[in-house]
C-alpha cells in the first residue's frame, strides 16, 4: 500500500490536494479522468470511473449541434477536387 502525508490547499474557493504519482499508478488513476469522490465514516474515498464504451449510433445519439457548436462543417463552396 502506497502512503503519504499530503498538505491541502486553497484552490480559488474550494480546497484540493495533489495526489503524487506513485500514488496515482497504484489506485489506476490517470489526468483527465473522472473520479466519485465520497465520505464514508469520516474518510475520503476516491472511486475511478471507467468510461462508458459507446457505438457509433450511441454518440451520434448524443450530439447536440447547439451544444457542440453547430455542425462540422458548414463550408459549401468546394475545398479541393470534390466533383457533385
Amino acid at each position: 500500500m502506497a502512503e503519504v502525508t499530503l498538505d491541502i490547499k486553497e484552490w480559488g474557493n474550494n480546497l484540493g490536494v495533489r495526489l503524487p504519482a506513485a500514488i496515482a499508478r497504484e489506485a489506476h488513476l490517470r489526468a483527465h479522468q473522472r473520479v466519485r469522490i465520497s465520505v464514508v465514516g469520516g474518510q475520503i474515498i476516491i472511486t475511478p470511473i471507467e468510461a462508458e464504451a459507446l457505438s457509433l449510433e450511441e454518440r451520434l445519439q448524443k450530439f447536440d449541434p447547439s451544444r457542440h457548436g453547430g455542425e462540422a462543417m458548414q463550408e459549401t463552396a468546394r475545398l479541393g477536387a470534390e466533383n457533385w
